[in-house]
């Protein structure tokens, strides 16, 4: 009997060794593969191109994209940075053909430039449409925001997102502008884009379209006086090295595309796809908050480099908006979609 229960012990005793063992090498074998999936898993290598410099904004946030896309995917997607329009020569219209084209594999630029292409896109900078950064994140996000991306769409690009900008100010060399009255005659700086130019225009300046990278030139050689962008944008640029005033004005929005040449985004895993796609969320939560901390060190920073700061009283702002109301028959010829600018309209709660 004694012999009976020693000889059974040892058989369970080992029985349960040996299932033991095929545990530990199953759960093995389930890390030995997961690790071999991710290593034969193809890497892809990005170019994102960039029209700022390496402390702007823009460049800022193409940055922590890239770390935050390397991340999510163990490493397997390698994004490298290109600022200052280094991929396209400074030529925005270039930028979006060779994006298409897909000698650029990711853009993140501006959509008054994108509106050369897509004309919607010029109902984002109507003047003092957007009471505030909340409202112009709710229209990138909403059904116009998506519309826009859907037209992306029609020049070999994916759309993976918009992202919000700072309002633009005005800066120049003569006087501290605090009513359109004082614009008459300035010789302002503006995007090669009609909608600025009948704007200021008809708020008094004389508007003067010019390439950016022309414009630190014109401003020091005076043969402008001003010209306009977010606080991030003349401090980069180091504009305060030629100009005198800056005036806290709001008076147009702006965006960015965060577009991809679209064959190499459908050439993509579905799991690098949604990669891209939920970086693109996150980003631009982070953009948001790093932009209003920035926006302030920038006013302050100005100050500090010699720049004298007003800002618009709430007449003076309502001065501006009604000649930006008058022009509203011609924006709508701009965006050439009576049924897009309606619906802009409508959104933000301008429709007459």
């Amino acid at each position: 009997m004694k012999k009976f229960i020693a000889i059974t012990l040892v058989v369970v005793l080992v029985l349960s060794m040996v299932g033991c063992g095929k545990g530990e090498k199953n759960e093995a074998n389930e890390v030995n593969e997961a690790n071999e999936a991710n290593e034969t898993q193809e890497k892809i290598t990005l170019n994102l191109s960039t029209p700022d410099p390496e402390d702007s904004s823009i460049t800022a946030s193409a940055h922590e994209f890239a770390k935050r896309v390397k991340e999510k995917s163990n490493g397997t997607i390698e994004i490298t940075v290109h600022p200052n329009g280094t991929l396209y020569g400074g030529d925005p219209s270039a930028a979006v053909k060779q994006l298409g084209a897909g000698t650029i594999d990711m853009l993140f630029l501006s959509t008054l430039l994108y509106a050369n292409f897509v004309p919607e896109f010029n109902a984002i900078s109507i003047p003092y449409l957007f009471d505030d950064t909340d409202q112009l994140l709710a229209y990138l996000n909403g059904e116009p925001g998506q519309e826009l991306l859907e037209k992306v769409g029609t020049l070999d690009i994916k759309g993976l997102g918009l992202w919000t900008r700072s309002f633009r100010q005005i800066t120049n060399s003569k006087l501290p502008i605090t009513s359109p009255e004082d614009l008459k005659g300035l010789k302002l700086r503006v995007p090669n884009n009609p909608l600025w130019v009948e704007f200021f225009k008809n708020a008094g300046a004389s508007p003067t379209p010019l390439a950016f990278g022309e414009v630190y030139n014109a401003l020091q050689l005076k043969t402008i006086d001003a010209q306009e962008n977010p606080v991030d944008v003349p401090m980069s640029a180091k504009f305060y090295e030629v100009q005198k005033y800056l005036t806290i004005s709001n008076h147009q929005a702006d965006g960015w595309v965060v577009g991809m040449n679209s064959d190499k985004f459908e050439k993509l895993s579905d799991e690098h796809k949604q990669i891209l796609m939920d970086v693109t969320e996150e980003v631009q939560d982070w953009k948001l908050d790093y932009d209003n901390k920035q926006d302030k060190e920038d006013i302050a920073a100005l100050q500090e480099k010699g720049m004298e700061v007003n800002e618009l009283d709430a007449d003076s702002m309502k001065k501006f908006a009604e000649i930006s109301k008058e022009l509203f028959p011609t924006f709508k010829d701009l965006v050439k979609n009576d049924e897009f600018f309606q619906l802009t309209l409508e959104f933000v709660g301008k429709a007459n």
